[in-house]
């Protein structure tokens, strides 16, 4: 008895060296690189099994069938190896073992797409719904300024100047819809929180007129250092009820007539948007401005400024004037320097 007690013994022992064997032939096989020389996107479908993306590396020549029935018997071993659906990259060197827990991670690849400083609404608009990470959802109509915002389960008016300028990360089908209100989203709350931290007394009513600045300044200089002395200068016409005589507001009022020449007619011509004819603000914001020029609208330089001109040296600054007659001579020293540069 004693005998067949310490046979048996050996033979379970042997079965279990013989299995701890096999298991290390499996995990030093897990262990193994995938054959790969460059990155490679490597798409699960919704509802997936483990088995079928087994079958995926299989066929996209990753694996061998050998390789997939002993992960597959590993994972009988260890219980059920779920993984999430969604678009993963995978890297020279990632290891077979690696590659299976990426895919059970759901750490999935994320797309970037910048909304830049300055862009208007339709600019905006094209660069989402042409990004071939994002699956188009929004009708046709839906994307007019005026209705966009009500078609994205937004508060409704009209969406120039809504959507905030920054660099977003996304997964691979990632509706135009949920990355437009995301974005729209994120610009309400900056504006929040810049018109909450707002000097007192400013000619502004409220949040949006802010906004509507900014969305001039934004147009008007691109010099950092500038934008609280421009935010100043129509802070300060305001005040007086002048005329913000501010080209960008006209520009964005001719729409597609727009040619890349500004004249005198379309100064005169009377638009909702052109400063030259009407006082105040614009209706509605004209880009889409950045935290930079958000911050300037509520926090101008304080300045006896009343007019700016390009110095048109090639720097993009501007000379600024308290006086028309200041001015003047910024316009006329600005106007030589252009003849100069055509004429040299």
């Amino acid at each position: 008895m004693n005998i067949r007690l310490r046979v048996i013994a050996l033979i379970v022992i042997l079965m279990l060296v013989l299995a701890g064997a096999g298991v290390r032939m499996l995990q030093q096989m897990a262990m193994q690189p995938l054959p790969l020389e460059q990155d490679l996107s490597f798409d699960i479908p919704p509802g997936q099994s483990y088995r079928g993306v087994l079958n995926q590396l299989v066929a996209a020549d990753l694996l061998s069938s050998h390789q997939a029935l002993a992960l597959r018997l590993m994972a009988r071993l260890r219980g059920n190896q779920l993984v999430q659906a969604g678009e993963y990259t995978l890297t020279p060197g990632l290891s077979i073992a690696d590659a299976l827990a990426l895919f059970r991670s759901g750490r999935v690849t994320l797309h970037a797409l910048r909304l830049v400083e300055g862009w208007n609404i339709r600019d905006a608009i094209a660069a989402v719904r042409s990004h071939p990470a994002i699956r188009l959802e929004l009708a046709e109509a839906d994307l007019a300024p005026e209705r966009l915002l009500a078609a994205l389960g937004l508060p409704p008016g009209h969406a120039e100047g809504r959507l905030r300028p920054e660099t977003y990360h996304f997964p691979r089908g990632t509706t135009d819809a949920a990355f437009l209100r995301r974005a729209a989203r994120a610009q309400v709350t900056a504006l929040e929180g810049v018109w909450a931290a707002r000097v007192p007394d400013l000619p502004l009513a409220d949040a949006d007129a802010a906004l509507v600045l900014a969305s001039i300044i934004e147009k008007e200089t691109g010099i950092g250092g500038e934008r609280r002395e421009v935010a100043g200068v129509f802070v300060n016409r305001l005040r007086l009820g002048m005329k913000l005589q501010t080209d960008p507001t006209v520009i964005y009022g001719l729409g597609a007539t727009f040619d890349g020449n500004l004249r005198r007619r379309d100064l005169e011509a009377d638009t909702p948007y052109n400063t030259y004819t009407r006082t105040g603000l614009p209706p509605t914001p004209i880009c889409l401005p950045g935290s930079a020029s958000l911050q300037a609208a509520v926090n101008p330089a304080s300045t006896e400024a009343l007019f700016f001109v390009a110095l048109g040296d090639g720097s993009g600054r501007h000379a600024f004037s308290r006086t028309l007659d200041e001015h003047n001579r910024a316009v006329r020293a600005y106007l030589q320097r252009l003849r100069e540069a055509r004429n040299p």
